[in-house]
């Protein structure tokens, strides 16, 4: 008897208190204390632009980026000081398009 009024007072205890430290309880984080990161890994087209197979002028266009597409970097390729490449993955949602939309090219800078 003693020994199970023992085990609920702990858990009822326990119930009460731990919840206030665990990330979903009660403790709330000020927004100061949230780092909230500008990602400069993305960009947005002013313009429309291809889409190319390689990073290269007369590779394969794959198609036609419309203005105001948002695009991830992924790396950026350097063929001279006037010429720059990025290889970009298209923001998409991945679970409702078609599997076999195209969403990886370069373009150039």
């Amino acid at each position: 008897m003693i020994n199970n009024l023992l085990k609920n007072f702990c858990l009822i205890t326990f119930a009460l208190i731990a919840p206030i430290t665990l990330p979903a309880g009660g403790i709330q984080k000020s927004l100061n204390q949230n780092k909230f990161t500008n990602n400069k890994n993305e960009i947005i087209l002013s313009s429309n632009t291809y889409l190319y197979s390689y990073p290269e002028i007369h590779a394969k266009e794959l198609l036609v980026l419309d203005m105001g597409t948002t695009l991830s970097i992924l790396r950026n390729w350097k063929v001279s000081e006037s010429e720059t490449w990025v290889r970009v993955e298209i923001a998409s949602n991945k679970f409702l398009d078609d599997p076999n939309k195209i969403l990886k090219g370069w373009i150039k800078m």
